[in-house]
Parts: structure tokens; C-alpha cells; sequence
């Protein structure tokens, strides 16, 4: 048999709620299938395991690691765990899909890319649409219409207050109001213990736009965010680049959905009204502005997300060329193979977050 068709065995670390999307995507995969899953409880993991069609179940993440079978894992678990697990993950062999953010810091990414590196395993975090096809039109797009490219602005928010009653933690009392207020004590995005926060959770997705277009780090940034029990509910930055290139963001939990982007050029600006996921699964469109002219409406083949995602990490995997080797190669005029790659991906949580000072509200 040869290695491109052979199948890739998956192993889910945690039952956290975007563990559903993403074991989905794997079921929708070719030459992918999810052999294991592991909870804090056998009888959660059983109880998950047998929901979703996954052939073993185990207790603890650690006897998951010890199966032989499991070729790779995905860490769905919080952002204060990433760290520990996806390089336990990398040192028994597993290569290792991550969600993000990648770690709480840029010192914990880094020592997960170092694993990883040390092991010879792929490691990818779940950022879903530098994957689609969508983004490798818009690619295009920019570099060969838009000009200089000089701005890019992003925004990515929720309102938790209504996501919350149709997505709810597992820990939440069935009597559940989900307000912001009582949500805090279970809800993951609200404890600052567990690495919450508007930044790491949405804004991640922003800077990931704006770091995607630009292929460099900024030379300068500067943030501020609106705090509850200690985590940004809301944060607005600027980021200033080489040849007079800016960009700006803001994510937050207490506004209306917005995931959007805008990339201005010198001759055309582009805008995608819904990069992080297409709302039509089955239309994924971005536009083009050049005023006087009428807006040029531009489609994407739509295959599934996240098994986009999936099947990227196994190409990389049987071509030698993982993501810690083309980390670099995502942006414009960065070469695959240097260290700039990993380092701008786990750069993203760190220069970030901004100074707290003496007026910010409990």
C-alpha cells in the first residue's frame, strides 16, 4: 500500500464543544478516521466516544498517547493545557493539531514547535480557513490586483450572552441563565485561569488575517481592552509594519457576530464578510472595490473546512514539508525553513495583550 493512501488514525484529546466540528471533519476526510478519545472520566469519554462513532475510549489523556495505533492527536482541550499536551503528544510520536491559541505565551509556543521539531512530528494549529481554497483565491487577489497593499483591518466578536444557551459548557446547572455575569464560574472563555479571553479565543483569528497578508511581524503595537473577572471581554489594537503598512482589529464577547476582513491596496481594497467560516457553507465569496466601478463579487470552491484542515496536515505529513518547515512560506516574501515562521505564529499571544492599569472594572 502506499503511504498517500494510507489511514491517518486520530486521537482526541478532551471533549470540549469544537472537538464536534473538527471530529466531523475528520469522518469527512479520505484516508482519516478518529480511533480514540480520551476525558478526564472513562464514562465521559465512553459517552462521547459512543456518540460520535469512535472506536475507543479512554480515562485519562496519557493512555491515549500510549496507543500505538493513534498516528495523531488534536488538542481541543483549554489554552492553559495546550502546552503540556501537545509536547507530551509530541514525544511519544504523535503529531499534534492544536486549537488555538497555540499557547499562553510565546515562551510555552515555542516549546511546543521545539518538541515537535525534536520528535519529527507536523504541528499545525486549528485555524481552519488558511486551509479553504477561499484563502488561496484571496491570496491571489491581493498580490496581483490590489497594489501596494498598505491596510488591512479585521474584527471578530460574539455575543456570549446568545451563543451560550445553544452551546453550552458541560459544567453549566441545568437552570442556566448564561448571562456574562453568572457564566464566569464554568465558562471557559471567561476564567482567566483556564487562559480565557477575547484575544486568544477570537482576535487570534484577526492578527492570523492581518500577519497572512503582511508575511512580517509588526515593528510596533499598541492595545487596550475592556476587562471582566480578568479577562479582555473586548480588546481594539493598531499595529504598524514596515513601508508605512498599518493595520488595525478588535474581537469581543458582548457584540453582535462580526468576522470579517478588509485588505486596501493602492488600486483595489478586497473584503470577506465572513473569513473565519463561511456563513453558506456552500458559497464561499470574497469582494473586490475599485470605485468609480461596480464591486466584483469573486467565489471559492467549497469543500469542508475543517476536512481541508485535516487533509493538510497529512499531505505535509507524507511530503516531509510540515508546518514547522512552511510556516514561513503562508505570507509574502517569507522564505519556508527559517525560524521567523514559528516564531511570528507564537508571537500572536504575547505582544498582543495589552498593560492593565487602575480603571479597569472587576
Amino acid at each position: 500500500m502506499a503511504d498517500t493512501d494510507r489511514t491517518i488514525r486520530w486521537g482526541i484529546l478532551g471533549t470540549a464543544r469544537i472537538a464536534r466540528k473538527v471530529v466531523a471533519a475528520i469522518h469527512a476526510t479520505e484516508n482519516a478516521e478518529v480511533a480514540a478519545v480520551a476525558s478526564r472520566t472513562l464514562a465521559r469519554a465512553t459517552a462521547w466516544a459512543s456518540e460520535h462513532n469512535i472506536q475507543r475510549s479512554y480515562g485519562r489523556y496519557d493512555e491515549l498517547l500510549a496507543d500505538e495505533s493513534v498516528d495523531a492527536v488534536y488538542v481541543p482541550l483549554p489554552p492553559s493545557m495546550h502546552a503540556e499536551w501537545s509536547i507530551k503528544a509530541a514525544r511519544a510520536g504523535k503529531h499534534v493539531l492544536c486549537e488555538k491559541p497555540l499557547g499562553m505565551n510565546a515562551d510555552e509556543g515555542e516549546q511546543i514547535v521545539a518538541a515537535c521539531r525534536d520528535s519529527n512530528v507536523q504541528l499545525m494549529d486549528a485555524t481552519m480557513w488558511v486551509h479553504h481554497p477561499g484563502a488561496q483565491d484571496m491570496r491571489r487577489v491581493i498580490d496581483e490586483s490590489l497594489g501596494d497593499v498598505l491596510r488591512v483591518t479585521s474584527a471578530f466578536s460574539l455575543n456570549l450572552e446568545r451563543y451560550l444557551p445553544g452551546n453550552p459548557s458541560h459544567l453549566a446547572p441545568a437552570d442556566a441563565t448564561h448571562s456574562i455575569a453568572e457564566s464566569k464560574s464554568w465558562e471557559l472563555r471567561l476564567r482567566p485561569d483556564l487562559g480565557g479571553g477575547s484575544m486568544g479565543d477570537l482576535g487570534w483569528y484577526c492578527v492570523r488575517a492581518i500577519l497572512w497578508t503582511f508575511g512580517t511581524l509588526p515593528t510596533r503595537v499598541i492595545a487596550t481592552a475592556r476587562w471582566f473577572n480578568n479577562v479582555d471581554l473586548g480588546l481594539s489594537a493598531m499595529l504598524w509594519f514596515d513601508n508605512d503598512c498599518m493595520a488595525s482589529f478588535d474581537c469581543g464577547y458582548d457584540m453582535a457576530t462580526r468576522k470579517w476582513f478588509e485588505v486596501t491596496g493602492t488600486r483595489q481594497s478586497l473584503v470577506c464578510d465572513d473569513f473565519v467560516g463561511p456563513n453558506d457553507p456552500q458559497q464561499m465569496r470574497f469582494w473586490t472595490h475599485a470605485p468609480p466601478d461596480a464591486a466584483v463579487e469573486h467565489q471559492s470552491a467549497t469543500p469542508v473546512q475543517g476536512a481541508v484542515e485535516v487533509s493538510g496536515l497529512r499531505m505535509r505529513r507524507e511530503s516531509g514539508t510540515g508546518i514547522l518547515q512552511r510556516w514561513g512560506s503562508h505570507g509574502k516574501g517569507q522564505s519556508a525553513g527559517g525560524k521567523s515562521g514559528p516564531r511570528r505564529a507564537v508571537a500572536r499571544r504575547g505582544p498582543m495583550y495589552p498593560t492593565r492599569d487602575a480603571s479597569e472594572p472587576d
